[in-house]
């Protein structure tokens, strides 16, 4: 059988080894250290100089911790984009919060702005004002920064802006990961650059980085013994991992311009195939082409292709199921008007990696010209 081609595998640098080299002749293993400040700073140098870093667990945690920092607790609501992975919701439900699902515009497949609206509308006639809004930039493509981010002004809702897919992406020559009022970043094992796991919360002032850390060491005050006036948790990242990340920051750009690559790759190798569409970038757009994602006529085509793929041994996957279909919010508000319905329907991410070899992506080509021609 052929070798497997994955979605998108992690993609080493060989500068990450000093840096965790460093962390073991130190015995610097523990959740902090210079590798954790330094990571921090990287992060802080790449997005914005104005900007405060906190390293922590995951990008899930990073939202959790965003939602706490806004006072979100039982019983209120916070408004979601239903078409982005479970995560970006989930920490709504940690805080014992209702999450209020909102539709997606055709444009970049984020949030729609005339939903939102009528969502918060809708909401505050019925004595529920949102407490936040979760906005994703999808795949990379940034979501409608100024229409979003106006609306919620309007109605003084905060944003906390999900950016795990989109280090690198930017708006109008700004760099995703600043444009809420709290954003989050990740590092999983398939994004950008990874620390194998790992994510960021990114705060305008040092005093809410400083709360963040806090929280996310458990909440101990400052006494000689374990005193604990606040809840907290385990959600700081390690020095190792940190150390990771500091070399991945190094080839940040090559992934992002290799990631960018791949799509227009597929682009040009598909275009014979009216089947098949893609989703370009409006002006003012840079995605960082995370996943280079494609639309087909139907969800028929859709899935005989992904199987057609799966016995090559190539990995694709469809387009996140929208939240308001998933089960476990079944009964949460939903605002729709079925474009991330049939996205999903529709959709399909191949593979992508930053490391993916050009006899790769020729295999996956050769693999989707064979289903098309049978």
């Amino acid at each position: 059988m052929n070798k497997k081609i994955w979605l998108s595998s992690p993609h080493m640098s060989g500068n990450e080894q000093p840096y965790i080299k460093e962390a073991f002749d130190s015995n610097w293993v523990a959740p902090l250290g210079p590798n954790v400040n330094g990571f921090e700073k990287d992060l802080e140098s790449y997005l914005d100089d104005n900007k405060h870093v906190a390293a922590l667990a995951s990008g899930t945690s990073a939202l959790h911790l965003s939602l706490i920092l806004l006072g979100v607790g039982l019983g209120d609501e916070v408004i979601c984009q239903s078409k982005t992975f479970s995560a970006s919701a989930n920490p709504i439900a940690y805080q014992g919060a209702t999450p209020v699902f909102v539709d997606s515009e055709e444009d970049t497949w984020n949030m729609c702005p005339m939903q939102l609206e009528i969502a918060i509308k809708d909401r505050i006639s019925k004595g529920r004002t949102p407490k936040a809004i979760i906005a994703v930039h999808l795949y990379g493509m940034p979501y409608k920064v100024d229409e979003i981010n106006t609306i919620a002004k309007q109605y003084n809702i905060p944003i906390v802006e999900d950016s795990a897919e989109s280090l690198g992406s930017q708006y109008k020559g700004q760099n995703c990961g600043t444009f809420g009022d709290f954003s989050i970043l990740s590092f999983n094992g398939n994004k950008i650059i990874t620390t194998s796991g790992g994510g960021a919360l990114v705060t305008k002032s040092i005093e809410d980085k400083e709360k963040a850390v806090f929280l996310a060491t458990q909440a101990r005050d400052n006494a000689p013994h374990y005193l604990h006036s606040h809840i907290g948790y385990n959600y700081r990242m390690s020095n190792i991992v940190a150390g990771i990340g500091r070399g991945q920051m190094t080839i940040l750009n090559s992934h992002v311009a290799k990631r960018r690559s791949n799509y227009e790759f597929y682009i040009n190798a598909l275009k014979q195939h009216t089947q098949v569409s893609f989703l370009s970038e409006p002006d003012g757009y840079f995605s960082n082409r995370w996943l280079s994602c494609i639309l087909l006529d139907s969800k028929q085509t859709r899935e005989g292709l992904r199987l057609a793929l799966e016995k090559e041994n190539i990995e694709s996957r469809p387009l996140w199921k929208p939240m308001h279909q998933q089960p476990v919010f079944k009964d949460a508000p939903s605002y729709l008007n079925g474009v991330s319905d049939e996205l999903f329907e529709k959709g399909l991410c191949l593979p992508s990696g930053s490391n993916l070899t050009d006899d790769e992506l020729n295999r996956v080509i050769s693999a989707i010209n064979s289903y098309f021609v049978t």
